[in-house]
Protein backbone atom coordinates (compact mmCIF):
# COMPACT_ATOMS: atom_id res chain seq x y z
CA UNK A 1 0.00 0.00 0.00
CA UNK A 2 2.94 2.10 0.71
CA UNK A 3 3.72 2.54 -2.95
CA UNK A 4 0.19 2.98 -4.23
CA UNK A 5 0.17 5.54 -1.40
CA UNK A 6 3.48 7.89 -2.10
CA UNK A 7 2.49 8.00 -5.75
CA UNK A 8 -0.87 9.09 -5.36
CA UNK A 9 0.35 11.70 -2.58
CA UNK A 10 3.15 12.98 -5.01
CA UNK A 11 0.48 13.45 -7.69
CA UNK A 12 -1.30 15.59 -6.38
CA UNK A 13 1.51 17.78 -4.69
CA UNK A 14 2.54 18.03 -8.45
CA UNK A 15 -0.46 19.72 -9.82
CA UNK A 16 -0.54 23.70 -8.81
CA UNK A 17 -4.27 23.93 -7.03
CA UNK A 18 -3.67 27.60 -4.92
CA UNK A 19 -7.07 28.66 -3.94
CA UNK A 20 -6.76 31.40 -6.58
CA UNK A 21 -6.34 29.01 -9.77
CA UNK A 22 -8.82 26.25 -11.03
CA UNK A 23 -8.50 22.65 -8.98
CA UNK A 24 -9.90 21.21 -12.16
CA UNK A 25 -6.65 19.30 -13.12
CA UNK A 26 -6.68 18.09 -9.39
CA UNK A 27 -10.16 16.39 -9.12
CA UNK A 28 -9.44 15.23 -12.32
CA UNK A 29 -6.65 12.70 -11.17
CA UNK A 30 -8.97 12.05 -8.15
CA UNK A 31 -11.81 10.72 -10.30
CA UNK A 32 -9.07 8.66 -11.65
CA UNK A 33 -8.92 6.45 -8.56
CA UNK A 34 -12.36 6.11 -7.59
CA UNK A 35 -13.29 3.37 -10.03
CA UNK A 36 -16.49 2.07 -9.09
CA UNK A 37 -17.68 5.03 -7.12
CA UNK A 38 -20.90 7.26 -8.46
CA UNK A 39 -19.40 10.43 -8.22
CA UNK A 40 -21.21 14.11 -8.10
CA UNK A 41 -19.08 16.89 -9.56
CA UNK A 42 -20.54 20.11 -8.07
CA UNK A 43 -18.84 22.87 -10.54
CA UNK A 44 -18.49 26.08 -9.57
CA UNK A 45 -16.88 29.58 -10.16
CA UNK A 46 -15.39 31.67 -7.72
CA UNK A 47 -15.55 35.59 -7.20
CA UNK A 48 -12.76 36.24 -9.98
CA UNK A 49 -14.96 33.95 -12.33
CA UNK A 50 -12.14 31.04 -11.76
CA UNK A 51 -13.86 27.15 -12.55
CA UNK A 52 -13.87 25.24 -9.73
CA UNK A 53 -15.20 21.87 -8.48
CA UNK A 54 -16.05 19.77 -5.55
CA UNK A 55 -16.12 16.22 -5.16
CA UNK A 56 -19.00 13.65 -3.91
CA UNK A 57 -17.74 10.13 -4.33
CA UNK A 58 -19.96 7.25 -2.88
CA UNK A 59 -19.83 3.57 -3.02
CA UNK A 60 -22.67 0.82 -1.20
CA UNK A 61 -25.88 1.41 0.31
CA UNK A 62 -27.10 5.01 1.40
CA UNK A 63 -25.83 6.12 4.88
CA UNK A 64 -22.79 5.47 6.92
CA UNK A 65 -19.15 7.81 7.43
CA UNK A 66 -17.75 10.14 4.61
CA UNK A 67 -14.06 11.57 4.73
CA UNK A 68 -13.39 14.58 3.92
CA UNK A 69 -10.50 17.03 2.50
CA UNK A 70 -9.76 19.53 0.65
CA UNK A 71 -7.92 19.95 -3.25
CA UNK A 72 -6.71 23.97 -2.62
CA UNK A 73 -3.25 25.48 -1.17
CA UNK A 74 -2.14 28.59 0.08
CA UNK A 75 0.02 30.40 -2.23
CA UNK A 76 3.61 29.61 -2.96
CA UNK A 77 5.18 32.11 -0.40
CA UNK A 78 8.71 31.76 0.58
CA UNK A 79 9.41 28.43 -1.69
CA UNK A 80 13.36 28.43 -3.01
CA UNK A 81 12.72 24.72 -4.14
CA UNK A 82 9.79 23.67 -6.60
CA UNK A 83 7.02 23.23 -4.77
CA UNK A 84 5.05 21.05 -6.75
CA UNK A 85 8.16 18.36 -6.80
CA UNK A 86 6.49 16.14 -4.88
CA UNK A 87 9.67 14.93 -3.65
CA UNK A 88 10.25 11.91 -1.41
CA UNK A 89 13.44 11.51 0.12
CA UNK A 90 14.07 9.48 3.22
CA UNK A 91 10.44 8.46 3.49
CA UNK A 92 9.10 11.93 3.73
CA UNK A 93 6.86 13.38 0.87
CA UNK A 94 7.92 17.20 0.54
CA UNK A 95 5.72 20.09 -1.67
CA UNK A 96 3.34 22.45 -1.35
CA UNK A 97 -0.03 21.15 0.15
CA UNK A 98 1.89 17.92 1.00
CA UNK A 99 0.94 18.08 4.45
CA UNK A 100 -1.99 20.62 4.49
CA UNK A 101 -3.86 18.18 2.74
CA UNK A 102 -3.25 16.44 -0.26
CA UNK A 103 -1.31 13.72 1.88
CA UNK A 104 -4.54 13.14 3.60
CA UNK A 105 -6.64 13.26 0.91
CA UNK A 106 -4.32 9.84 -1.18
CA UNK A 107 -5.17 8.44 2.23
CA UNK A 108 -8.79 8.77 2.35
CA UNK A 109 -8.91 7.17 -1.07
CA UNK A 110 -7.09 4.48 -0.33
CA UNK A 111 -8.80 3.85 2.89
CA UNK A 112 -12.16 4.23 0.94
CA UNK A 113 -11.08 2.01 -1.71
CA UNK A 114 -10.23 -0.55 0.82
CA UNK A 115 -13.59 -1.22 2.12
CA UNK A 116 -15.89 -4.06 1.74
CA UNK A 117 -18.10 -3.82 -1.30
CA UNK A 118 -21.56 -3.63 1.62
CA UNK A 119 -20.00 -1.25 4.13
CA UNK A 120 -21.34 2.37 2.89
CA UNK A 121 -18.15 4.60 1.85
CA UNK A 122 -18.48 8.31 0.66
CA UNK A 123 -15.42 10.91 0.15
CA UNK A 124 -16.27 14.43 0.48
CA UNK A 125 -13.62 16.75 -1.30
CA UNK A 126 -13.53 20.38 -1.40
CA UNK A 127 -12.02 23.20 -2.73
CA UNK A 128 -11.09 27.18 -1.47
CA UNK A 129 -11.05 25.55 2.43
CA UNK A 130 -8.15 28.12 2.48
CA UNK A 131 -9.81 31.01 1.39
CA UNK A 132 -14.15 31.12 0.87
CA UNK A 133 -15.12 27.49 2.02
CA UNK A 134 -17.08 27.72 -1.37
CA UNK A 135 -16.52 24.37 -2.33
CA UNK A 136 -17.55 22.78 1.52
CA UNK A 137 -20.91 25.56 1.12
CA UNK A 138 -21.60 24.21 -2.38
CA UNK A 139 -21.08 20.88 -1.51
CA UNK A 140 -23.42 20.99 1.90
CA UNK A 141 -25.69 22.81 -0.24
CA UNK A 142 -26.19 19.74 -2.61
CA UNK A 143 -28.96 16.97 -3.41
CA UNK A 144 -26.53 14.89 -3.68
CA UNK A 145 -24.75 14.94 -0.47
CA UNK A 146 -27.70 15.66 1.13
CA UNK A 147 -29.85 12.66 0.13
CA UNK A 148 -26.87 10.38 1.54
CA UNK A 149 -27.95 10.60 5.29
CA UNK A 150 -24.62 10.64 6.51
CA UNK A 151 -24.11 9.86 9.96
CA UNK A 152 -21.05 11.46 10.45
CA UNK A 153 -17.88 13.16 8.74
CA UNK A 154 -14.30 12.71 9.41
CA UNK A 155 -12.61 15.38 8.36
CA UNK A 156 -9.00 14.61 7.63
CA UNK A 157 -6.81 17.71 8.32
CA UNK A 158 -3.55 17.06 9.83
CA UNK A 159 -3.78 16.21 14.08
CA UNK A 160 -1.28 13.78 14.36
CA UNK A 161 -4.44 11.42 14.56
CA UNK A 162 -5.69 13.40 17.44
CA UNK A 163 -9.05 13.97 17.21
CA UNK A 164 -10.45 17.55 17.47
CA UNK A 165 -13.69 17.63 18.76
CA UNK A 166 -14.27 21.41 17.90
CA UNK A 167 -13.01 24.73 16.77
CA UNK A 168 -13.30 27.91 15.95
CA UNK A 169 -14.29 29.59 12.61
CA UNK A 170 -13.65 32.91 11.09
CA UNK A 171 -15.31 36.35 10.14
CA UNK A 172 -13.16 38.37 7.90
CA UNK A 173 -13.70 41.75 7.84
CA UNK A 174 -12.41 44.24 5.02
CA UNK A 175 -12.29 47.75 6.09
CA UNK A 176 -11.27 50.58 3.34
CA UNK A 177 -10.24 53.63 3.83
CA UNK A 178 -9.98 56.19 0.32
CA UNK A 179 -8.13 59.00 -0.72
CA UNK A 180 -6.97 61.08 -3.55
CA UNK A 181 -3.81 59.69 -5.88
CA UNK A 182 -1.43 62.37 -6.99
CA UNK A 183 2.37 63.24 -6.82
CA UNK A 184 3.00 63.37 -2.93
CA UNK A 185 5.22 66.57 -3.82
CA UNK A 186 1.96 68.85 -4.88
CA UNK A 187 -0.26 68.73 -1.81
CA UNK A 188 -3.11 68.11 -4.42
CA UNK A 189 -3.51 64.59 -3.30
CA UNK A 190 -5.37 63.04 0.40
CA UNK A 191 -3.84 59.81 1.84
CA UNK A 192 -5.97 57.30 2.92
CA UNK A 193 -3.52 55.58 5.33
CA UNK A 194 -4.60 58.94 7.46
CA UNK A 195 -7.98 57.74 7.42
CA UNK A 196 -7.15 54.76 8.55
CA UNK A 197 -4.81 54.69 10.99
CA UNK A 198 -7.28 55.72 13.79
CA UNK A 199 -9.42 53.39 13.09
CA UNK A 200 -6.47 51.41 13.53
CA UNK A 201 -5.64 52.43 16.97
CA UNK A 202 -9.29 50.93 18.17
CA UNK A 203 -8.51 47.41 16.42
CA UNK A 204 -5.27 47.21 18.33
CA UNK A 205 -7.26 48.26 21.66
CA UNK A 206 -9.74 45.64 20.95
CA UNK A 207 -6.95 42.79 20.17
CA UNK A 208 -5.19 43.78 23.48
CA UNK A 209 -9.23 43.16 25.20
CA UNK A 210 -9.44 39.75 23.33
CA UNK A 211 -6.08 38.94 25.22
CA UNK A 212 -6.96 40.37 28.50
CA UNK A 213 -10.40 39.97 28.87
CA UNK A 214 -11.42 36.81 30.02
CA UNK A 215 -15.11 37.43 29.21
CA UNK A 216 -13.63 36.87 25.38
CA UNK A 217 -12.14 33.92 26.37
CA UNK A 218 -12.69 30.18 26.39
CA UNK A 219 -10.59 28.33 28.25
CA UNK A 220 -11.36 24.73 26.85
CA UNK A 221 -8.98 26.35 23.93
CA UNK A 222 -4.77 26.84 23.51
CA UNK A 223 -4.33 29.86 23.26
CA UNK A 224 -7.75 31.09 25.50
CA UNK A 225 -7.73 34.14 23.46
CA UNK A 226 -9.65 34.61 19.64
CA UNK A 227 -7.12 35.03 16.84
CA UNK A 228 -7.53 38.51 15.53
CA UNK A 229 -5.25 38.73 12.79
CA UNK A 230 -4.07 41.52 11.18
CA UNK A 231 -3.15 42.67 7.15
CA UNK A 232 -2.46 45.95 5.50
CA UNK A 233 -2.46 46.82 1.86
CA UNK A 234 -1.80 49.59 -0.08
CA UNK A 235 -2.13 48.36 -3.98
CA UNK A 236 1.29 48.91 -4.70
CA UNK A 237 1.24 52.10 -4.50
CA UNK A 238 4.54 54.07 -4.68
CA UNK A 239 6.16 55.67 -1.87
CA UNK A 240 6.22 59.52 -3.58
CA UNK A 241 2.56 58.96 -4.33
CA UNK A 242 -0.52 59.54 -1.89
CA UNK A 243 -2.61 56.56 -1.21
CA UNK A 244 -5.87 56.56 -2.88
CA UNK A 245 -6.82 53.05 -1.54
CA UNK A 246 -5.64 51.54 1.88
CA UNK A 247 -6.97 48.10 3.13
CA UNK A 248 -7.23 46.53 6.41
CA UNK A 249 -8.07 42.79 6.89
CA UNK A 250 -9.12 41.26 9.97
CA UNK A 251 -9.20 37.65 10.25
CA UNK A 252 -11.25 37.15 14.01
CA UNK A 253 -11.32 33.36 14.85
CA UNK A 254 -13.94 33.63 17.32
CA UNK A 255 -15.32 30.30 19.58
CA UNK A 256 -18.78 28.43 20.13
CA UNK A 257 -19.36 29.08 23.30
CA UNK A 258 -18.06 33.09 23.93
CA UNK A 259 -20.62 35.70 22.79
CA UNK A 260 -18.59 37.65 20.16
CA UNK A 261 -21.32 40.05 19.02
CA UNK A 262 -19.59 42.72 21.56
CA UNK A 263 -15.83 42.00 19.27
CA UNK A 264 -18.20 42.85 15.61
CA UNK A 265 -20.13 45.86 17.36
CA UNK A 266 -16.95 47.24 17.96
CA UNK A 267 -15.44 46.79 15.10
CA UNK A 268 -18.32 48.29 13.37
CA UNK A 269 -18.95 50.96 15.64
CA UNK A 270 -14.97 52.11 15.15
CA UNK A 271 -15.63 51.75 11.28
CA UNK A 272 -18.18 54.51 10.95
CA UNK A 273 -16.79 56.51 13.28
CA UNK A 274 -13.97 57.37 11.34
CA UNK A 275 -15.58 56.85 7.48
CA UNK A 276 -14.46 53.73 7.19
CA UNK A 277 -16.17 51.18 4.30
CA UNK A 278 -16.75 48.12 5.90
CA UNK A 279 -17.23 44.24 4.49
CA UNK A 280 -17.59 41.10 6.63
CA UNK A 281 -17.30 37.58 5.61
CA UNK A 282 -18.46 35.18 8.37
CA UNK A 283 -18.01 31.19 7.88
CA UNK A 284 -20.32 28.93 9.69
CA UNK A 285 -20.96 28.55 12.91
CA UNK A 286 -17.84 27.24 14.92
CA UNK A 287 -18.61 23.31 15.08
CA UNK A 288 -18.30 22.04 18.32
CA UNK A 289 -19.24 18.45 19.84
CA UNK A 290 -19.30 17.42 23.29
CA UNK A 291 -16.69 14.69 24.48
CA UNK A 292 -19.40 12.30 24.95
CA UNK A 293 -20.89 12.73 21.23
CA UNK A 294 -21.35 9.25 19.92
CA UNK A 295 -18.65 10.31 17.44
CA UNK A 296 -16.27 11.53 19.30
CA UNK A 297 -16.41 8.54 21.67
CA UNK A 298 -15.53 6.28 18.76
CA UNK A 299 -12.97 8.54 17.18
CA UNK A 300 -11.28 8.31 20.74
CA UNK A 301 -11.81 4.66 20.98
CA UNK A 302 -10.18 4.34 17.63
CA UNK A 303 -7.05 6.28 18.47
CA UNK A 304 -6.73 5.60 22.00
CA UNK A 305 -6.54 9.47 22.34
CA UNK A 306 -8.18 11.77 23.98
CA UNK A 307 -9.67 14.38 21.93
CA UNK A 308 -9.28 18.27 22.44
CA UNK A 309 -10.18 21.10 20.59
CA UNK A 310 -8.21 23.65 18.04
CA UNK A 311 -7.63 27.66 17.31
CA UNK A 312 -7.65 26.78 13.90
CA UNK A 313 -10.77 26.44 11.66
CA UNK A 314 -11.43 23.53 8.83
CA UNK A 315 -14.43 22.59 6.30
CA UNK A 316 -16.23 21.52 9.72
CA UNK A 317 -17.59 25.21 10.13
CA UNK A 318 -19.89 24.27 6.80
CA UNK A 319 -19.81 20.23 6.37
CA UNK A 320 -21.61 20.16 10.42
CA UNK A 321 -24.95 20.61 7.99
CA UNK A 322 -24.81 17.85 6.79
CA UNK A 323 -23.71 15.51 10.07
CA UNK A 324 -21.78 16.08 13.07
CA UNK A 325 -18.11 16.07 11.92
CA UNK A 326 -14.67 14.90 14.01
CA UNK A 327 -11.55 16.33 12.77
CA UNK A 328 -8.64 13.62 12.84
CA UNK A 329 -5.89 12.64 9.98
CA UNK A 330 -2.05 11.84 10.28
CA UNK A 331 0.80 14.51 10.01
CA UNK A 332 1.42 17.85 11.52
CA UNK A 333 0.15 21.88 11.29
CA UNK A 334 4.24 22.42 11.85
CA UNK A 335 5.44 22.67 8.65
CA UNK A 336 2.36 23.77 6.89
CA UNK A 337 1.72 27.14 5.50
CA UNK A 338 5.65 27.46 5.26
CA UNK A 339 8.30 26.78 2.28
CA UNK A 340 9.28 23.40 4.51
CA UNK A 341 5.97 21.52 3.87
CA UNK A 342 6.26 17.80 4.42
CA UNK A 343 4.44 14.13 5.81
CA UNK A 344 6.11 11.57 6.48
CA UNK A 345 5.05 8.74 4.49
CA UNK A 346 4.70 6.34 7.56
CA UNK A 347 2.32 8.74 9.15
CA UNK A 348 0.07 8.65 6.03
CA UNK A 349 0.27 4.97 5.98
CA UNK A 350 -0.82 4.28 9.97
CA UNK A 351 -3.97 6.78 9.29
CA UNK A 352 -5.45 3.80 6.86
CA UNK A 353 -6.79 1.53 9.57
CA UNK A 354 -8.02 4.79 11.62
CA UNK A 355 -9.85 5.73 8.71
CA UNK A 356 -11.70 2.14 7.59
CA UNK A 357 -12.22 1.61 11.27
CA UNK A 358 -14.10 4.78 11.52
CA UNK A 359 -15.65 3.76 8.30
CA UNK A 360 -16.82 0.21 9.29
CA UNK A 361 -19.18 2.04 11.70
CA UNK A 362 -21.80 2.46 9.14
CA UNK A 363 -21.59 -0.78 7.64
Amino acid sequence: MTDALARLAADLVAIDSRSFVSNLAVADRIEAELAGFAITRIDYADAAGVAKRALVAHRGPPGGYALSGHMDTVPDTGWTEDPWSGRIADGVLHGLGSVDMKGQVAACILAARGMPADCPVTLLLTTDEETTKLGAIALANSDAAKALGLQGIIVAEPTGLIPVRGHRSQIEFTAVASGVQAHSSTGQGKNANWALIPFLVELEQIHARLRSDTNLQDPAYDPPFSDFNLVLDNHGTAVNVTVAKATARIKFRRSRNVDWQPVVEAVRAAAKRHGIALHERAEGRPPELPSDHPLIARAVAMTNTPARTAPYGTDASELQELAPCVVLGPGTIETAHTPRECVSLAELERALPVFQRMLSLGG
